[in-house]
C-alpha cells in the first residue's frame, strides 16, 4: 500500500521557519520516502505505508516537542494510477 501525507505545523511565522517546522521538515526529508515536497504553507510526502507511518509518528513527536501547538495532517491511500 502507498500513502500520501499532507501536513502543516503551527503557529506560523512568515519571517523565519519556527523550530517545530524545521523539526518536521528534517523528519520528512530523512525518511525513506519516494516523494517529498516541503513549502511554507503545506508539506506533502509519499511512499510505502510503513515508512510514511513511521515518519508521521516521528513528525508528531518531534514537532510537538519543538513547540508546535497544532499539527494538521491528512493521510490518503494512493492508488497505482494516481500520480498526484
Amino acid at each position: 500500500m502507498r500513502l500520501r501525507v499532507e501536513f502543516t505545523t503551527e503557529p506560523f511565522d512568515l519571517d523565519e521557519a519556527p523550530a517545530h517546522a524545521v523539526a518536521a521538515r528534517e523528519v520528512i526529508e530523512a525518511a525513506d520516502l519516494d516523494a517529498v515536497d516541503v513549502g511554507p504553507f503545506g508539506n506533502t510526502a509519499e511512499g510505502g505505508a510503513e515508512p510514511v507511518l513511521a515518519a508521521v509518528d516521528a513528525l508528531l513527536r518531534k514537532s510537538l516537542a519543538a513547540g508546535a501547538t497544532r499539527v494538521s495532517l491528512q493521510v490518503n491511500v494512493v492508488g497505482e494510477g494516481d500520480q498526484k
